[in-house]
């Protein structure tokens, strides 16, 4: 048997295995009516790498057909593929791994921090595509956390939200909220296999909390969504905030998320800035 024809065989089998693994919950699919296959249906996955069922059912069935690499880091990220297994299916393609992008420092553009910073007291910050808080007004910082003072490798959302005890203090509903971000989290890791910030991030959440090794293997996604959240102060008590998440159109993986809260509740954070300001060196 010719080798390129042993290679797409293997693809084919990779392709089918890893299929029928996911369940429609896992990549954001209602589940629908009885199934008669395991996992996704063919036309899904297609449907998810933005490809045709027929190609798709090409490469499962093992012709040798050659799909390109952006082809394959779709089909990586439709079947939740890890950063071995997206490195193993372009070898089986192309006899090599795909080239690693370098990682690029995040910074959110001076025209967005400055914003940010005039929201105040409205509570706003900026999260980049692994949520490390690239931007945060005085509010946002009294309400959740100091970022600028934390370590660099600390001003992270997720590294808050999980290893921070505090953070269960501010958060009023944090195993929902905890589960969420995380669920978010791994649906951009999906966009992103192989980024190794991703993986770095996640190996030290696996470290250090026990609800992330629970959680991770439930497979939960969850889409950016703007909402409610139940914040608690020692100043302020339980308070409830509506936010917005928009992306930045030149980076969509920045996103800006602003709060307001009703006219008696700002008033109070607002009066909660003046007093900090006033006692301030």
């Amino acid at each position: 048997m010719p080798q390129s024809t042993s290679r797409a065989r293997e693809l084919g089998e990779l392709l089918r295995s890893r299929r029928e693994r996911l369940r429609p919950a896992d990549v954001g699919l209602p589940a629908g009516t009885r199934r008669r296959t395991r996992g996704l249906r063919r036309e899904e996955v297609a449907q998810l790498a933005a490809i045709s069922s027929t190609y798709y059912t090409y490469l499962e069935q093992g012709r040798e057909v050659r799909p390109s690499r952006q082809v394959l880091d779709a089909l990586s990220a439709a079947l939740r593929l890890d950063a071995a297994e997206r490195r193993h299916v372009h070898e089986l393609v192309h006899g090599a791994p795909p080239a690693e992008t370098p990682a690029v420092a995040e910074a959110p553009p001076p025209a967005l921090a400055s914003l940010v910073d005039r929201l105040d007291p409205c509570p706003a910050y900026v999260t980049g595509r692994c949520w490390d808080v690239l931007a945060s007004n005085r509010a946002a910082r009294t309400l959740w956390t100091d970022w600028p003072a934390r370590p660099p490798e600390a001003r992270n959302l997720l590294w808050w939200m999980f290893s921070d005890p505090a953070a269960r203090q501010v958060m009023v509903d944090w195993p929902a909220e905890a589960s969420a971000l995380l669920g978010r989290f791994r649906t951009a890791a999906a966009r992103h296999p192989g980024d190794p910030g991703f993986g770095s991030l996640l190996e030290r959440l696996h470290a250090v909390s026990p609800e992330v090794r629970e959680w991770w293997p439930q497979h939960r996604v969850m889409p950016l969504s703007s909402g409610t959240k139940r914040l608690r102060h020692p100043a302020l008590g339980e308070i409830e905030l509506e936010h917005v998440v928009l992306r930045l159109a030149d980076d969509p993986e920045q996103k800006l998320v602003t709060f307001t809260a009703s006219d008696r509740v700002q008033a109070r954070i607002s009066r909660l800035l003046e007093t900090d300001r006033a006692e301030g060196p």
